[in-house]
């Protein structure tokens, strides 16, 4: 394979958890400052950690209050409103059982990272996961990539990483390893394409051949397809 050690940003990048997260930013910005906020507001700033991103919506001040009541709506909620994307399972089993080794480097805590991993069957796949709570910096510093890699003992040279935004393209490319976005981020494939990714993807299925480096087969479009159903 042409690349051995797959790393994947969560939210938006392996689970659709776009309408969860836009969901309890709302609930949440509601109860602190009704009406100021509307879902277009969000979009542009997903990808950041929680905390700042409440400092800059709210104020320092009430920063801590307000992850607290995005948390417990998130987690209330969470399993009602988290999505899969099309093949992602498939391709990810696939490729694991390829020899591949993963890892999920995401700004979100540990229990909601778990639990949207172990909803659709993740989880087992992963060898490492990296969260807010392990590192001091966070994406786009590519500390947190490379704490997965170091876990992994990775090779930069066959090691990418996979994401929704531009801080995990910034974050790949700072830790001096392939970057891969996926066309169905939120914020637009045009948008992610500023930030010069080295692949785009347009549908899952696609990144075997980015990782293998060949081609993919119909009869291996036909054996994902089978699985899915």
């Amino acid at each position: 394979m042409k690349y051995k050690t797959l790393l994947f940003d969560l939210d938006g990048t392996l689970l659709d958890t776009n309408d969860l997260i836009i969901h309890s930013f709302l609930y949440t910005l509601e109860q602190f400052f009704p009406g100021k906020y509307t879902r277009e507001a969000l979009i542009p700033h997903m990808g950041k950690p929680l905390y700042e991103q409440m400092v800059y919506f709210g104020d320092e001040k009430l920063a801590d209050e307000m992850v607290n009541v995005y948390r417990e709506h998130n987690i209330r909620t969470h399993n009602e409103m988290v999505k899969d994307f099309p093949y992602v399972k498939e391709v990810l089993m696939y490729l694991y059982e390829q020899g591949a080794k993963m890892g999920v480097v995401t700004s979100k805590g540990i229990i909601t990272t778990e639990m949207g991993l172990k909803l659709y069957g993740l989880y087992s796949l992963m060898g490492t996961i990296v969260t807010i709570e392990d590192t001091e910096k966070h994406k786009p510093n590519p500390e947190p990539v490379l704490l997965a890699m170091d876990r992994l003992h990775a090779d930069p040279k066959t090691t990418l990483m996979v994401g929704d935004s531009q801080y995990d393209i910034q974050a790949a490319q700072n830790a001096g390893i392939t970057s891969v976005g996926v066309a169905w981020s939120l914020k637009g494939p045009d948008f992610l394409e500023q930030f010069n990714p080295d692949y785009m993807l347009k549908d899952f299925r696609d990144f075997i051949s980015v990782v293998t480096g060949k081609e993919i087969k119909d009869e291996e479009y036909k054996t994902l397809s089978s699985r899915r159903k």
